[in-house]
């Protein structure tokens, strides 16, 4: 337990220090969006592509830990829509309870893996990641187009456009082109891209704590517990058990395990304020399960022994 917290703490102090800066006004507000652009579109495709190039993706877990991931993301999403008429909330708060329960941080997700799986780890983490990415983004999209307050319609390009030209998704699958290909490692460009790769994930959990707004928390602590408990409590399991059920690894266990506890994503809130959904709401459901998952997935890879 102890080596784990080790592990792991490393990636919410960081979080924590991109809050204070944040909250500090170390930086000037205007300066964080580029950051993140950064980060985003060139820094986590930099460390992306050449972790899951070299890795070695040939046994069975990957495909069991994506298929886990998806097959649990579609089945909370039919039980928020089933009981969207008991959920008492206005159409805007909905979808972003709806975003709560099902989005997630890579940012904060592939850090954790790293510190506890390493390398391979990671490889088979970007198969879920690849996998969940048109899943989430497509459900999102269609709720928030039904129930968002602008209501304004994506046609079916312009969401396969957007999906496509996610800078994450298209990282995935030039990693994994070259892996099943066998292209071996081609010194200066796989040098550049470990180089880019090394700022990737401290800086991107220093933008996520510096993304994190708890003003709604309180204002709105039932709601926003409700999503928390049901992205960290239950979800975790759920991925974990159909992980099994799909014959995968302890490895592939631990990583749809920690999938399913991943926190609250600040893409979500941006596609909140886009369409049309409640983006304050959004904020706050996001800042309560990134601090609740640094207390969650330690305690829930100890309780299954994946740790």
């Amino acid at each position: 337990m102890a080596a784990l917290l080790a592990g792991v703490l490393p990636v919410f102090v960081l979080i924590a220090i991109g809050y204070g800066l944040r909250k500090s006004d170390f930086l000037p507000d205007a300066t964080w969006r580029p950051i993140e652009k950064l980060s985003i579109n060139l820094l986590y495709p930099g460390f992306l592509i050449p972790a899951i190039w070299s890795a070695d993706i040939s046994g069975g877990g990957a495909g069991a830990a994506g298929l886990a991931a998806v097959t649990s993301v579609v089945i909370i999403a039919s039980i928020t829509l089933v009981l969207k008429p008991l959920i008492r909330l206005d159409g805007p708060a909905y979808t972003s309870v709806f975003q709560g329960v099902i989005r997630w941080n890579s940012f904060v997700f592939l850090p954790v893996i790293q510190s506890v799986y390493g390398s391979d780890g990671l490889a088979l983490a970007a198969v879920v990641i690849g996998a969940m990415i048109p899943v989430t983004n497509i459900l999102c999209v269609v709720v928030l187009e039904r129930w968002g307050a602008d209501r304004k319609p994506m046609s079916p390009l312009s969401l396969a456009r957007a999906i496509i030209s996610n800078p994450i998704l298209v990282a995935c699958l030039i990693g994994l082109a070259l892996n099943l290909a066998g292209v071996p490692r081609l010194p200066g460009l796989s040098d550049t891209l470990e180089l880019l790769g090394a700022a990737a994930l401290p800086l991107g959990l220093i933008v996520a704590g510096a993304g994190l707004s708890f003003a709604e928390v309180a204002r709105r602590k039932v709601t926003i517990a409700a999503v928390t408990f049901v992205k960290l409590i239950v979800t975790p399991p759920l991925m974990w058990g159909l992980c099994v059920l799909y014959g995968g690894d302890a490895t592939a266990q631990g990583i749809a395990l920690m999938c399913g506890a991943a926190p609250g994503a600040a893409a979500s809130y941006m596609l909140a304020r886009q369409m049309g959904g409640d983006a304050p709401l959004m904020a706050g459901i996001v800042a309560l399960t990134t601090v609740a998952a640094a207390a969650v997935i330690p305690i829930l890879l100890v309780l299954f022994h994946l740790a």
